[in-house]
């Protein structure tokens, strides 16, 4: 098993070392067998690895409000831009997953006076299908989330089905709803034409982007919580990015 280990290190990041150690570790105990990751010389050889290699893991870049007006900006009115925009936008404004986001039908839209509420059926960390609502409010800039949404459904002629769906190269929508995968190659392709470095971008940058710019804005933790689903402030601390670092700064109220 430390021998494993050690081959896995040369060529694997640290974290997905940790979740094959805990994969095998289930697998054992599940048949009644002795777990081997709780051998002294596995152990060790693990902590050797989270010291030589570091345990940092590379985060996406967020995108943070101004930057994904920036963007936005850039796009102009052709079907796929329509689709793009509401897609950015619901994403950044529900600070959604990218499962999440492929994965919302027309029957998971509410619509009221303030603005909408989606249904989440399923998500990463609620496997059983409890599900939970998240509220989009109308903005009150350009960018509301609510109006492009409308505006993209509308355009499309989508009544029933997936929200967000492939659309061709000549124009044409298909039934299908887009893939997780392609989410972030929309963000990545988009953030690019505005002048950014795509590879720090992810489809995970709108869901940091919204939580590190309510923060920045002063939205308490719990309402934030509240709109990424996180269980605790610790959990939600490592979504709000660097952009935060200066709010509140301690060097900056002595100096």
């Amino acid at each position: 098993m430390a021998e494993y280990l050690a081959d896995l290190a040369e060529t694997h990041a640290v974290a997905t070392i940790q979740r094959r150690l805990a994969a095998i570790a289930k697998a054992h105990r599940a048949l009644g067998h002795d777990d081997p990751c709780r051998a002294e010389i596995v152990k060790s050889t693990m902590s050797g690895i989270r010291r030589t290699k570091g345990t940092a893991q590379r985060e996406a870049r967020a995108l943070q409000r101004d930057d994904l007006f920036s963007v936005l900006e850039r796009m102009g009115d052709r079907t796929i831009d329509l689709r793009d925009r509401a897609l950015l936008l619901i994403g950044f404004a529900g600070a959604f997953r990218r499962s999440e986001l492929v994965g919302f039908d027309c029957s998971d839209v509410e619509h009221g006076g303030r603005g909408i509420v989606l249904h989440l059926r399923r998500s990463k960390t609620d496997q059983t299908g409890q599900g939970r609502k998240i509220a989009i409010p109308h903005g009150r800039t350009r960018w509301c989330p609510v109006r492009h949404l409308a505006d993209w459904l509308a355009h499309a002629e989508i009544e029933e089905g997936p929200l967000f769906r492939s659309i061709d190269r000549h124009g044409n929508i298909a039934p299908d709803r887009l893939s997780g995968e392609a989410v972030s190659t929309i963000v990545k392709k988009r953030v690019e034409a505005a002048g950014f470095d795509p590879v720090t971008f992810s489809g995970h940058s709108l869901r940091a982007g919204l939580a590190t710019s309510a923060a920045m804005a002063g939205a308490s933790s719990w309402k934030i919580r509240q709109q990424t689903g996180h269980k605790s402030d610790a959990m939600l601390a490592r979504y709000i990015r660097d952009g935060d670092m200066f709010t509140g700064n301690a060097a900056g109220a002595v100096l």
